[in-house]
């Protein structure tokens, strides 16, 4: 549905040139719902606006549903108005002085993408019905709650009927019950109108909840492109690994077959680094299990409990073992009349990376 090759992106900046995006590659299937995901400054905007039409790359090709719509090569330019694509931006815009109704159906009626006006009433209903803002659709769209404008701006979206739905971080401006709310919203609907969408957030708790496939990009690459399964569990690199959650980090030198000499003593791991490599070891905290007592077993040590912090659905607790301070997260925390406790990381959790691949390692 979407297909992006070599693409290039450079701003000029007061001290030079800034690279913003480095000769990418990417597909997108249809229906998919995929979230390109990164720190500021990492590109991902910028390669929407580019799809969109509203940056022009400086090399590379962009196809949308196998129409070239941007390329160097032959020099191809489609605007942004004939590349038939819906828009959900960060700041809502929605038209102030029109009424949620009239919001919807201002594109449909004086848009590039206009269709009959006798359409227009029942196009702008069903849009209505679909985010169920219904009851809400004669009122000022600047009396709406942020929730609600996100959501005439989702249909609006839908409305036009667009194949491809664009999203620059639309929930960034809600507080945490309103994005919850809303991105199960959107993954619904983009699921039950067979919509492609392409989202960009910050966020990478709602890039895991509504994704079909995560890209996270860095200094405008990709560093992997994958499940959210996959890409929490299995990433390629550390940086990928800590930017989907929390990692206890050790350094360490493998000294035989499966096996590396750690700060905690020997662990065992799942690798195929040569004797002598150092490795940089991961495990999440939810990795570490804990028990007051039991006998030793592979990749279990005895640690000193530390701090604890209660969460509701579970405890972040700390551990300490040889100086060095671990974090964990479990439903109970074991109570020890000396305050210790047996730990265990499985050789199937540990993620081995070169001791290289983590800037600061």
């Amino acid at each position: 549905m979407i297909s992006i090759s070599r693409l290039q992106k450079r701003f000029n900046v007061s001290d030079g040139v800034v690279a913003a995006i480095r000769s990418l590659d990417l597909e997108i299937a249809e229906g998919e719902l995929f979230v390109i995901v990164g720190a500021s400054g990492s590109g991902k905007t910028t390669l929407l606006r580019c799809i969109a039409g509203l940056e022009t790359p400086d090399a590379g090709e962009i196809r949308i549903a196998g129409k070239v719509v941007s390329s160097d090569n032959p020099p191809t330019w489609i605007p942004p108005q004939q590349r038939k694509l819906g828009m959900v931006f960060q700041s809502y815009a929605v038209w102030p002085h029109l009424t949620v109704c009239e919001n919807i159906a201002l594109p449909l009626a004086e848009g590039s993408q206009r269709i009959p006006r006798r359409e227009v009433a029942q196009r702008v209903q069903e849009a209505l019905r679909l985010v169920q803002l219904e009851e809400q659709s004669d009122r000022p769209a600047t009396l709406l709650s942020g929730g609600q404008q996100q959501r005439v701006a989702l249909a609006r979206a839908i409305a036009v009927n667009s194949r491809i739905v664009l999203m620059d971080e639309p929930l960034s401006n809600l507080d945490a019950r309103l994005r919850e709310e809303v991105r199960g919203k959107i993954r619904e609907l983009a699921k039950q109108l067979g919509s492609t969408v392409l989202y960009v957030t910050h966020d990478q708790i709602e890039a895991m909840a509504i994704a079909d496939k995560i890209a996270l990009m860095q200094a405008g690459e990709l560093l992997q492109v994958g499940a959210p399964f996959e890409i929490y569990h299995k990433p390629t690199c550390a940086d990928v690994a800590e930017f989907f959650g929390s990692v206890n980090w050790l350094d360490a030198q493998v000294v035989e077959a499966g096996v590396a000499d750690s700060p905690l003593g020997k662990l065992q791991i799942e690798s195929s680094s040569k004797v002598g490599d150092k490795v940089l070891l991961g495990f999440r905290p939810e990795c570490l299990s804990l028990s007051d007592s039991g006998a030793n077993c592979s990749n279990s040590f005895q640690a000193k409990i530390g701090s604890s912090t209660f969460l509701g659905d579970q405890f972040i607790y700390t551990v300490i073992v040889n100086e060095r301070q671990l974090f964990g997260k479990n439903r109970t925390i074991p109570q020890s009349p000396d305050g210790t406790a047996l730990c265990r990381v499985s050789p199937s959790d540990i993620m081995v990376f070169p001791s290289r691949s983590k800037n600061g390692g």
